[in-house]
């Protein structure tokens, strides 16, 4: 793996930039370097569907910003030119102008008469104008997106009683939709359609409004909406398909391919299976609409590509979590009626990751649980991974920041985390990936969005405590995944600080909490805290606030009774109590609590949110130009990355 010295890059604003190795690359033979790279390069061209989902001007600005970047020709000790590019990298980091986490649009610290003095220096040919647009227009048009704060000041907005769709300024729907017109549209196409086995309605389209005033949907397809960049991937595709590792694989990138052809969510349904099943291949890969969380009703989908090697020693862990599946759906604290009574192909594996692309990149997950239908979960199974890598990365820039020192609560709970919080946290992003997601069952009849904005909060606490309640069994003991029946407090103690107290370092005095991954989390931590008071508290020391856990055993059955309950609001698409629960527990912070945990992280001069700047894949040539290697470096700079992938992969 890579040394401490070469993992940190680069750090700015809020934000640190980590490089991560793809091990073993070297020893691949010739054939899974070329799928490697042909993916790789799949997972790449699909970048600006992401940057236009997330805001209708984000390429413009973009655009707009890297020709800047690359003519100026003023002093670079300017005031407004350094202000200018942490901005810059602030946008590339989050794919377009709202920050990635909190969603709130960025402040620029340089001024308006710069941005307009640079873009009136640039050559008109330089800037992303449209047909007939005068360079005037354009930049007096941009100037207001970036400076004005009431022009697209958040791109998700999930404050409960407003018009979600009317307040978000993501790119999802047509502006003047309305979030009771888009409810209703989507609620009438599934009362017409069969409730068996149904697709994920409006996963891949952009709900527009015709001259008519009716509503329809621009599918993202070849032919169709992103589909010069959806081309480019097909393109990559085939080739990779040429490389691929069975048959089966074969199968799978081929019906990728048709569904990107034909748009139809049937033939993603197909996609989703074949990939389900497709377990044999050292080389893997996500290419597509995925994840909901960009879109304020959970519908719609924002586009991500990821490549992967299995790590087969590592990947010992989650089959032996995946092989013993049933036996944690028998003993779950929850429901009988919510229970799966046989669950089928839960494939586990930890994976290094090859490439990240779209909504996985520079900032990504560290683990992922496909594909999103639960009759597919329900019939099919699901496939789960963590991914190795960047956790090694994360972990090797987490030892020595200061962080445990500052916010634990005494040197023995310390010397817990530093000996299992490792090992502990790898093992609970198993059981959430490999377990948690593919846990309980809907019952019949229940719609899987039937909770709405609500839904992706409520499904990730559901798969937090599944991990959670597993972690402290004694049949990870008996598995040999754990090594002794006290390890899980390490977990159980990081979890209800990061929950109660540390996660709010990441959230702008003032703001809320609106990401979901974050709501889950204040939702478990301070449930459990107004719940069970003899299990934990938060305590004052030093005049300073600090977790207390009392009593593990009992914050446990904490953990299994709200895991019951939440699995029951999911199982019968409890509406109402689903948004209590999140409205009670997950949002609201305490502004002066708030205010100490931030100036204390302060004081550790820590950056709190991390990326990754990609490998670099090179085809060699031999003298007759046949390909006769595939290289790989890791000295890309972000800037040079950032502006590279803008100039070779731009396409809308």
């Amino acid at each position: 793996m890579i040394q401490p010295f070469d993992t940190l890059q680069e750090r700015f604003a809020d934000l640190q930039l980590l490089r991560y190795e793809v091990p073993g690359f070297s020893l691949l033979s010739l054939r899974q370097k070329l799928l490697i790279y042909y993916l790789a390069e799949a997972a790449l061209w699909g970048r600006d569907i992401l940057w236009d989902q997330n805001c209708s001007q984000g390429i413009r600005v973009r655009k707009t910003l890297e020709a800047i970047y690359t003519h100026y020709d003023g002093p670079k000790e300017e005031t407004d030119w350094k202000a200018f590019v942490v901005y810059l990298k602030r946008v590339w980091f989050a794919n377009g102008i709202h920050h990635h986490y909190s969603c709130q649009k960025f402040e620029p610290g340089f001024s308006r008469e710069f941005f307009l003095t640079e873009v009136s220096n640039l050559n008109a040919a330089l800037l992303p104008l449209r047909k007939d647009e005068t360079k005037e227009h354009f930049a007096t048009e941009l100037a207001k997106t970036i400076f004005n704060p009431r022009v697209m000041p958040k791109r998700v907005n999930q404050a409960d009683g407003e018009d979600l769709l009317i307040t978000s300024s993501c790119n999802y729907y047509a502006k003047g939709i309305t979030q009771p017109e888009a409810e209703a549209f989507y609620a009438n196409i599934k009362s017409k359609a069969s409730p068996n086995r149904p697709p994920m309605f409006g996963m891949n389209s952009r709900l527009e409004r015709d001259n008519d005033g009716k509503l329809y949907e621009n599918v993202w397809q070849s032919g169709g909406l992103y589909g010069q960049a959806i081309d480019h991937i097909c393109e990559m595709l085939c080739k990779a398909r040429d490389y691929a590792e069975n048959t089966q694989q074969k199968a799978v990138i081929d019906k990728l391919i048709s569904f990107y052809q034909n748009g139809n969510l049937k033939t993603f349904d197909e996609y989703a299976i074949l990939w389900v099943g497709e377990t044999e291949s050292e080389i893997d890969f996500t290419n597509g609409f995925t994840e909901v969380y960009g879109d304020p009703l959970g519908l719609k989908a924002s586009w991500e590509g990821y490549v992967n090697v299995i790590d087969h020693e590592a990947t010992r862990r989650a089959k032996t979590l995946s092989n013993n599946a049933q036996w944690f759906e028998n003993h779950s604290p929850v429901d009988s009626r919510f229970k799966k009574k046989e669950c089928r192909g839960v494939t586990a594996k930890v994976i290094n990751a090859a490439m990240l692309g779209g909504d996985l990149y520079p900032s990504s997950a560290i683990g992922i649980n496909l594909p999103n239908s639960n009759w597919i979960r329900a019939e099919y199974g699901s496939k789960s991974v963590t991914i190795a890598n960047l956790t090694h990365a994360y972990n090797i820039v987490a030892k020595g920041s200061g962080m445990r020192q500052e916010f634990v609560i005494d040197d023995a709970t310390i010397q817990l985390l530093d000996q299992y919080g490792d090992i502990c946290d790898d093992l609970h992003t198993d059981l959430h990936e490999c377990l948690g997601h593919g846990s309980g069952q809907l019952l019949p009849g229940v719609d899987g969005d039937a909770l709405r904005a609500y839904g992706s909060t409520i499904e990730e606490a559901r798969a937090d405590l599944f991990g959670l309640y597993y972690i402290a069994d004694s049949k990870l003991v008996e598995l040999g995944l754990m090594p002794n029946d006290e390890a899980y407090k390490s977990q159980y103690y990081s979890y209800m600080m990061n929950g109660l107290l540390t996660q709010m370092v990441r959230i702008e005095e003032g703001c809320q909490i609106e990401e979901a991954h974050m709501r889950n989390r204040a939702l478990i931590s301070r449930w459990t805290l107004t719940n069970y008071p003899d299990a934990v508290q938060i305590i004052v020391k030093d005049n300073k606030h600090y977790v207390s856990i009392s009593d593990y055993k009992l914050l446990r059955k904490a953990f299994g009774t709200l895991l019951a309950e939440v699995q029951r609001i999911k199982s019968e698409g409890d509406y109402e109590a689903a948004q209590t629960l999140v409205e009670q527990y997950g949002i609201k912070l305490d502004a002066k609590l708030h205010k100490e945990i931030r100036k204390r992280y302060q004081r550790l001069n820590l950056a709190p949110y991390k990326g990754f700047i990609n490998p670099k894949y090179e085809l060699i040539h031999d003298t007759a130009g046949n390909i006769i290697d595939v290289s790989i470096s890791y000295n890309e700079a972000y800037d040079k990355q950032m502006l590279r992938y803008g100039k070779q992969y731009s396409t809308l």
